[in-house]
């Protein structure tokens, strides 16, 4: 087994440095291997004629690295529940929302419970240090079990609601209950609760923090979700810097001419 080596985050150059507008992705050594591959065909998928666990497990695979909503909430009855959700990620911020979607079936989840009967809950980003207590608090306990006992983690105070926050957390959101949506299957059950909430603090730990105020991702370590029971850490990065038109609009023009000109006249966007 590898001995856990926290950090060793660095930027690299970008896979394809040398790269100009309109060129292929088969300029390296790395994009001709991947290019090659198109030669093994495609695998196509009816979603409507398949089975929904191999969709599940298909779904999960390919949307990576996914990250980690870890929610405090609390019921009517004062019982806190703490669970992690994948299916989460960050709407807008002015104002600022999430989602996160948590699955239906023949038992609601106890966090959309929760949510929807005292509007409140924290979203908590995980990092490697304590992943594994995170990771303990997907048990399927009846929902008298308190989760934080078992995950061994430390309930730290919320500034405006009930529900407490992950104090090993680097990074932390007080939320309130923005909008509830059911999502029904074919056969109008429920599929899904997804749930938007309006971030009304933010906690962050002032050692994750570079010069500028921004969470420095190799201080920060968090953790994402990959299929099956794996999860990412961050490993390298590299920086792409966005193209601006007002600066590129003439390299384009010399480079792709008039193929670069939808019908309409309008420069091809797509994000």
């Amino acid at each position: 087994m590898t001995a856990f080596q926290p950090g060793g985050f660095k930027f690299t150059d970008s896979p394809d440095p040398a790269w100009t507008f309109g060129a292929s992705s088969s300029t390296t050594h790395f994009g001709r291997q991947w290019a090659e591959q198109e030669t093994q065909g495609w695998k196509t998928i009816d979603t409507s004629q398949e089975d929904p666990r191999y969709l599940y497990a298909l779904s999960i695979s390919g949307i990576v690295p996914r990250p980690i909503a870890f929610v405090s909430s609390i019921s009517a009855k004062n019982e806190e529940n703490l669970a992690p959700f994948s299916w989460f990620n960050q709407v807008c911020t002015n104002p600022p929302i999430i989602s996160i979607s948590c699955t239906g079936g023949s038992r609601q989840k106890d966090t959309a419970r929760n949510i929807l009967e005292t509007k409140g809950f924290t979203v908590n980003i995980i990092s490697e240090p304590w992943a594994v207590q995170a990771n303990a608090a997907c048990i399927d306990a009846p929902a008298e079990v308190n989760e934080w006992v078992v995950s061994g983690l430390t309930k730290e105070p919320s500034t405006s609601i009930a529900p407490a926050r992950v104090k090993e957390s680097a990074f932390s959101m007080e939320c309130e209950l923005l909008q509830h949506i059911e999502v029904k299957n074919a056969a109008g059950g429920l599929a899904a609760n997804l749930i938007l909430g309006t971030v009304k603090y933010i906690h962050v730990r002032n050692a994750v923090l570079d010069e500028r105020g921004l969470v420095d991702p190799a201080k920060f370590m968090a953790v994402g979700r990959l299929g099956d029971v794996a999860y990412s850490k961050v490993g390298d990065g590299f920086r792409i810097p966005r193209p601006a038109w007002a600066e590129e609009k003439e390299k384009l023009q010399d480079q792709l001419g008039d193929v670069l000109w939808t019908t309409s006249g309008n420069i091809r966007s797509e994000s």
